[in-house]
């Protein structure tokens, strides 16, 4: 495996039937709203054919690090309510397979995304940082759980007053432009520093 290769395997567990989670995770053009602290612009590029399959989408994110991703994918397969996958292509390349299971009044989620990482500030220091690099998608995927929670309490919700007490979904950590210049400069000097104490060694 590469240095930015890249595998994760995700588990949520969420109160909700597959079905309706699988309509949420798969209606992307909705994505930043009720998972705003990762997808930042989210644009459907091409609507697919039976069941989604074909769709093609392109999007904006960021996790926790000052770095945002510019990607698409392809949705490949799609059997709903069990799932779906997608092919990526962009700062990442690979695939993202998506499988929901029941347990009793909850659905267990897996999400099983195996890419490279094509950026350069990713694929330069992934050698170095993968760790770190690594644990931006884990927060990027606990954000979305909890997002997910959220999104089927309003769905849930027996009145109008009981869906405004549920919060917002988290946001993201910056989306000021200065802000990620000024952070993805430090963040790489910082890397540029520890590959030349590296080589010293």
């Amino acid at each position: 495996m590469a240095s930015n290769d890249y595998h994760f395997i995700t588990h949520w567990h969420v109160r909700g039937a597959p079905r309706e989670v699988c309509e949420i995770l798969a209606d992307a053009a909705d994505l930043a709203r009720w998972w705003p602290a990762v997808y930042l612009d989210v644009a459907v590029l091409e609507l697919g054919g039976e069941r989604g399959v074909g769709k093609v989408v392109e999007l904006y994110t960021k996790g926790w690090l000052p770095y945002t991703l510019r990607w698409r994918f392809r949705v490949t397969k799609s059997y709903p309510p069990k799932g779906f996958e997608v092919e990526a292509k962009g700062d990442f390349v690979g695939r993202g397979i998506w499988t929901l299971a029941p347990d009793d009044d909850h659905c267990h989620v897996i999400y099983d995304w195996k890419i490279r990482a094509n950026k350069p500030l990713l694929r330069t220091f992934s050698f170095l940082l993968k760790p770190i690099f690594a644990a931006n998608h884990r927060w990027a995927m606990r954000m979305g759980e909890e997002s997910l929670r959220l999104e089927l309490a309003r769905r849930h919700a027996a009145t109008p007053a009981d869906r405004a007490r549920i919060p917002p979904p988290p946001q993201p950590t910056t989306t000021s432009p200065l802000a990620l210049l000024a952070g993805t400069l430090a963040l790489g000097v910082v890397l540029i520093m520890a590959a030349r104490r590296l080589r010293k060694r």
